[in-house]
C-alpha cells in the first residue's frame, strides 16, 4: 500500500513530465491538467522539486528571474500575473558564445535588463525605490526562454512549474 497522497502523486507526475521533456527535447501537454489550472502553490512546488534535483546533480543557483512582467506579454500568453524562477549556472552563455538549437525545444529570445545585486535581499521594501541601494549594476542581457509545454500552450500554472519557462539545456 502506497503512503503517497494524491497531491504528492500530482506533483510527482507534473515534475516528471517536465524533466522528461527537458531530457528528450520533446514538449509535453500542459501540466495544468495534472496540477489544476489555479494551483499556483503546487506549480511552485514542482518548480522547486526540479530545481533541487538539478542542484543535487551538480548545477548551481546563480540568480532569480521574474517573467511575464509586461501586460502585453501576459495578454499574449493568457496569464494575469508575473512568474518567478531560478537561474542556474548551466543557463549561462558566455559573451560571444553560441547555443546549439538542437539543445532547445521551442526557444524564443528576449531582451532584458539584468541586475547584479550587491548583497542578499533579506527584506522586501514597501517601495521599489528601496531596492536601488542593493543594486550593484544593471546590464543588458538576452534571455532564452524555452517552454517544455507543447505549442507554448501555457497558463500561469504551466509557466511557473516550468521554472518560468527558463531555458534548461542540461535537462
Amino acid at each position: 500500500m502506497s503512503t503517497r497522497s494524491p497531491v504528492h502523486d500530482r506533483l510527482h507526475d507534473a515534475a516528471h513530465s517536465l524533466r522528461r521533456a527537458a531530457t528528450t527535447r520533446t514538449p509535453v501537454p500542459a501540466v495544468r491538467t495534472t496540477l489544476g489550472s489555479a494551483d499556483i502553490r503546487a506549480a511552485y512546488d514542482v518548480q522547486r522539486h526540479n530545481i533541487q534535483r538539478l542542484v543535487a546533480a551538480g548545477d548551481t543557483i546563480v540568480g532569480r528571474k521574474i517573467g511575464l512582467t509586461s501586460a502585453a506579454v501576459q495578454q499574449q500568453l493568457g496569464v494575469t500575473e508575473p512568474d518567478f524562477g531560478t537561474l542556474l549556472g548551466s543557463m549561462r552563455v558566455p559573451n560571444h558564445s553560441t547555443v546549439a538549437c538542437t539543445k532547445l525545444l521551442q526557444p524564443k529570445i528576449e531582451a532584458e535588463v539584468a541586475f547584479e545585486i550587491a548583497e542578499p535581499i533579506t527584506r522586501v521594501p514597501n517601495d521599489p525605490e528601496g531596492l536601488v541601494p542593493l543594486i550593484r549594476c544593471a546590464r543588458p542581457a538576452l534571455e532564452i526562454v524555452d517552454s517544455r509545454i507543447e505549442r507554448w500552450d501555457i497558463a500561469i500554472v504551466d509557466t511557473i512549474a516550468d521554472n518560468a519557462s527558463s531555458d534548461d539545456r542540461d535537462g
